[in-house]
């Protein structure tokens, strides 16, 4: 089984999504990509706690990829071994009414993990910069001041709008989140076969919607958008990753290695030193209990 480096998969310079692969099964049979999650992730859950019980950072973990991706799966796959007291999993939908009140990126940020916690965006706030790309009257739902048509949306917003994105993901980093941004790279044939099975197994059906065909058909806008919004927000504090996901297998290895590779280097993460007061007593209090 090939060895999974982290460095292969984060953008550090200018990507093209056309010249990375869709697919890459690392050289290992379904059942070698099982057990290589499996030993990850119980590594990540162990980490997991020691993060919960230091309590200064946050973990913030975002999908993206286009439908079919494999993000649902990927999150229950990939965080199987976690304590459920320390992630919590958020799947952005249409902007409700109450979120409308506000700016785009407030429902994100209430969303927020906590300090010692994991928080996974199934969907994200960069839906902000890819389904309103690809659908720009949906910008005039939000009501924001001096955009009344699709034509006050200019290139100027929009790069306003990864401005804003960035010093938001800045902001987070600088008070203690570790930001993770995964997109799920598909290709256009995988997502075929993914649709058809949706269509051709009766258990699936539920998770089909003709609105996926209509989606399908923008297939190389969201291309053009996704890798427009990945080279213009992947920074030092907040990386983006592109994980070949045509083999969900392969994709929940990749993304499972990368984070447990990197949080591992936070050196400063441990359990809390116990009060001296406490510790100078301890052998009183175990032969208080040894007592009853």
């Amino acid at each position: 089984m090939d060895s999974i480096k982290t460095s292969d998969y984060r953008i550090d310079e200018k990507a093209t999504l056309a010249n990375i692969p869709t697919l890459n099964n690392l050289n290992a049979s379904d059942d070698k990509l099982k057990d290589r999650l499996k030993h990850t992730r119980k590594k990540l859950g162990k980490l997991q706690d020691v993060i919960y019980a230091h309590g200064k950072y946050s973990v913030l973990i975002c999908l993206q990829g286009i439908d079919t991706a494999g993000k649902d799966s990927l999150v229950r796959e990939v965080f199987k071994d976690f304590n459920s007291r320390g992630v919590l999993v958020h799947s952005f939908k249409v902007p409700t009414e109450l979120e409308r009140k506000h700016d785009y990126l407030w429902r994100h940020y209430i969303a927020l993990p906590g300090r010692g916690k994991f928080g996974v965006f199934n969907r994200t706030h960069y839906e902000n910069v890819l389904v309103t790309r690809v659908h720009p009257e949906y910008v005039l739902g939000e009501n924001i001041p001096g955009i009344d048509s699709v034509e006050d949306i200019t290139d100027t917003f929009w790069d306003k709008r990864f401005e804003e994105i960035k010093n938001f993901e800045k902001h987070i980093s600088d008070n203690g989140t570790i930001i993770f941004k995964f997109f799920l790279h598909l290709s256009k044939g995988e997502q075929k076969n993914r649709l058809l099975r949706r269509l051709n197994l009766e258990e699936k059906n539920w998770k089909f919607s003709p609105s996926d065909l209509k989606e399908r058909a923008l297939w190389d806008e969201y291309q053009v958008y996704y890798e427009e919004a990945i080279n213009k927000t992947t920074t030092p504090y907040a990386p983006w990753y592109v994980v070949p996901a045509d083999n969900k297998k392969a994709a929940r290895a990749i993304v499972a290695n990368i984070l447990y590779d990197e949080l591992k280097e936070y050196k400063d993460i441990a359990y809390p030193e116990l009060d001296p007061a406490i510790k100078e007593h301890l052998s009183k209090y175990r032969e208080q209990l040894n007592n009853e």
